[in-house]
């Protein structure tokens, strides 16, 4: 099988130092061993908006030329880039899953398939041809510093990828795979960390926190009780009380009903109150925090309690700026150093994702803005056209501008006549 065939009795004071003792957490009905990080709402939300919003920039690809930039005709790797990567997935697809395993494991890896043909002519006997880009989980991969030139020149990187089914493995040279990470590094800058491992102790509490609600739900909203006894009971006889009254007392079935208690045997709750132990407040700060580290604004989790219209929208630009323009920044140079070959890079073609899409607005925005490009010359009618995706008229590719406008070393000179000096 080869590559292509794997694609798969106290009360809380301090939350935060509670949910770290594991009396507490048994006591709560929480098994700390069984927390996955992507299980808290706030980490997934993160990771989902980071993801999505990766997946809807499309790819553009252009030529730096003499008269400015230009559409470049489209070649194999645009098609891979903006169709389909390869025949499993779409391009939003391909890109959200890359972008949410770079954010969950600091890295995600995408091998470039690609072959040499012969062409049968003396001057060009090669062709290149870009076959498909395919992810390799991250956890599957094994980085290669080659510093005494064992598989080639000194110094290179080679990355090695086992097939978790079949165990076959696989080297690749650095040239041939995408390498995305995150900003934090601790190895110079060779692979990145996720933000789980920065923050694990904040996401864990989050976790847990989440965990205590849910295990009081199940309960029927009901206190953990203390049962008091005047007989000598033997360890048989309490474990049959305890299991006798936490039937009638657990579960949402049982909430509200009177539970007979036997002569001798007395029930006190214990205070656990969710309130008291300011639960709430320490969740909502430690959710305020995982989304900081990812540079998300609390608006986008649904928190509106300082937001208005004005600032949301500000907001909305600081995500594209702070946060999503240094991700995009970092593809954009792993594409163009890996993804054209070196007679396109000489050329002057790039790749580039388009960003503008973040910043779509209503109709009446839009109207504004593009009547403001076309009317002062900087778009012609037909580029203005195609930003409302709207087919080209003839007569269309001309630059327009106002003709009351003139060159600012002219001005006041309509006032005069031909060869005086302005003076009445």
């Amino acid at each position: 099988m080869g590559i292509f065939d794997f694609f798969k009795k106290r009360r809380l004071r301090n939350l935060a130092a509670a949910l770290n003792d594991s009396r507490i957490l048994e006591w709560l009905g929480i098994d700390p061993k069984n927390t996955p990080a992507i299980q808290e709402a706030t980490y997934y939300t993160c990771i989902k908006l980071l993801s999505e919003t990766m997946g809807k920039l499309p790819w553009k690809y252009y030529q730096d030329t003499a008269s400015g930039r230009i559409r470049a005709d489209p070649t194999e790797m645009t098609a891979l880039l903006t169709t389909r990567p390869n025949p499993y997935m779409t391009p939003s697809t391909f890109w959200q899953t890359m972008e949410m395993l770079c954010q969950e494991y600091g890295n995600a890896f995408a091998w470039v398939q690609s072959d040499i043909t012969k062409t049968g002519e003396v001057q060009k006997p090669y062709r290149w041809h870009w076959r498909g880009l395919w992810i390799m989980h991250p956890k599957d991969i094994t980085i290669w510093y080659d510093n005494a030139g064992i598989f080639g020149k000194k110094n290179q990187i080679h990355y090695q990828y086992t097939n978790p089914q079949t165990g076959e493995t696989f080297l690749f040279d650095s040239s041939e795979v995408l390498h995305f990470k995150t900003w934090y590094s601790r190895d110079g800058g060779l692979t990145g960390e996720p933000v789980k491992v920065i923050l694990r102790d904040t996401i864990r509490s989050l976790s847990l926190s989440q965990q205590a609600i849910t295990n009081n739900y199940e309960h029927g909203m009901t206190a953990s009780m203390v049962m008091y006894y005047t007989d000598e009971l033997d360890d048989d006889r309490i474990n049959k009380l305890q299991e006798k009254f936490a039937n009638r007392l657990i579960t949402p079935q049982n909430a509200g009903k009177v539970v007979p208690v036997p002569r001798g045997l007395k029930l006190e709750k214990l205070n656990n109150s969710f309130v008291d132990s300011q639960f709430y407040e320490l969740k909502k700060y430690s959710a305020l925090q995982i989304a900081a580290a990812f540079g998300i604004s609390p608006t986008f989790l649904n928190d509106y309690e300082k937001a208005s219209y004005s600032n949301s929208e500000s907001q909305n630009i600081s995500f594209l700026v702070n946060t999503m323009l240094p991700r995009v920044k970092m593809y954009e140079e792993e594409i163009n150093y890996k993804c054209l070959l070196p007679k396109e890079q000489e050329a002057g073609y790039f790749y580039t994702m388009n960003t503008n899409a973040l910043l779509r607005t209503d109709a009446k925005t839009q109207e504004e803005i593009v009547t403001g490009y076309v009317n002062n010359g900087i778009y012609t009618p037909n580029e203005g056209r195609r930003m409302l995706q709207l087919p080209d008229k003839e007569g269309g590719d001309i630059l327009m501008c106002n003709g009351n406008y003139i060159p600012i070393t002219q001005v006041g000179k309509q006032y005069g006549k031909e060869g005086d000096n302005g003076e009445d």
